[in-house]
């Protein structure tokens, strides 16, 4: 028994070397990357107040560098400032979520990733400002930042416009993606010019844009479907992908044709399209996502082709049209 308890002591502590070790250096809980010797702010969520995150800290005399915010970090504090270090490279997702006393931010030329509603619900967001070095923004980043009037964007990446906006926007040419929610409920924005500087749009990114009444695309993306469509359609030839949530909740769309240069459709892309019934999934597409035609209860017939090798959860939930199982060479999609 003495034998049995000692190896596992020795495989708890052989896996909690893997880990990072969480320590309070001053008044900021950080984990500690010995390996690497860098820090990562923790999860501080009763912090409040002027915080200004260090570009290092030493713990038992080694230094280590901070090198990204965690996820939660400071999601929900109140009367919250921060000064954020040209050490971080990452700000993770809820990261300063729902901190409705933040006014302002000032993201350094050292981060490249935004997570996904890193500040979401900051309502007191009045300033944001996002350094070309940023390339990646996660969905809804900024949404509920009522503050807001100006639209957030940089060299590369859209990231937000004010749901208060009215009338046509262009986006300015250059940028290379849209993230996702960006132009979400913006019911007064009537038309979008997309430049072909963007090949990637994500997911919703028009989802609730009630004033557009045409399609959107550019040469590489389809990126959105007004809900009050009806009938067939033929999504333009040369388009590469068909961005997350781009028909959903067409429920007058009764056919789809894709064509095949067509390499990927996003998450939830035809989602909840009850009056879809039929799709032909070209040879070009290798990968479907999450919930893709999850709703589309009129659909009776699907190919999918052995050039798909990847297709997310729930991809075709409650499609009850469907009679047979759906899977090709690599991948068995639905019973």
């Amino acid at each position: 028994m003495k034998k049995i308890f000692t190896l596992l002591l020795a495989v708890a502590a052989s896996v909690g070397t893997m880990f990072a070790e969480k320590v309070l250096i001053g008044d900021l809980y950080y984990n500690l990357d010995d390996t690497n010797q860098t820090a990562e702010v923790a999860s501080n969520r009763s912090a409040s107040g002027e915080i200004i995150i260090p570009s290092s800290v030493t713990y038992n005399s080694v230094s280590y560098s901070v090198t990204s915010i965690e996820e939660y970090a400071f999601s929900e504090c109140r009367g919250l400032t921060v000064t954020i270090p040209n050490s971080v490279t990452s700000i993770g997702d809820w990261a300063f979520g729902i901190c409705s006393s933040l006014t302002s931010v000032t993201i350094p030329n050292s981060v490249t990733s935004i997570g996904s509603y890193a500040f979401y619900g900051c309502s007191s967001l009045t300033s944001v400002t996002i350094p070309n070095s940023v390339t990646s923004i996660g969905i809804a980043a900024f949404d509920g930042c009522s503050s807001l009037t100006s639209p957030v964007y940089n060299a590369h990446v859209f990231a937000f416009m004010p749901t208060s906006y009215s009338g046509a926007y262009t986006i300015p040419d250059g940028i290379e993606s849209i993230a996702g929610d960006a132009f979400a409920y913006c019911s007064g924005l009537t038309s979008v010019t997309i430049p072909n500087s963007v090949t990637s749009i994500g997911e919703y990114a028009f989802a609730g844009c009630t004033g557009l009444t045409s399609p959107l695309y550019n040469a590489h993306v389809f990126a959105y479907m007004p809900t009050s469509y009806s009938g067939a359609y033929s999504i333009p030839s040369g388009i590469e992908s068909i961005a997350g949530g781009a028909f959903a909740y067409c429920s007058g769309l009764t056919s789809v044709t894709i064509p095949n240069s067509v390499t990927s459709i996003g998450l939830g892309a035809f989602r909840g399209c009850t009056g879809l019934i039929s799709v032909t999934i070209p040879n070009s597409v290798t990968s479907i996502g999450y919930m893709a035609f999850a709703g589309c209860t009129g659909l009776t017939s699907v190919t999918i082709p052995n050039s798909v090798t990847s297709i997310g959860e729930r991809a075709f939930y409650g499609c009850t049209g469907l009679t047979s199982p759906l899977y090709n060479a690599h991948v068995f999609a639905y019973m």
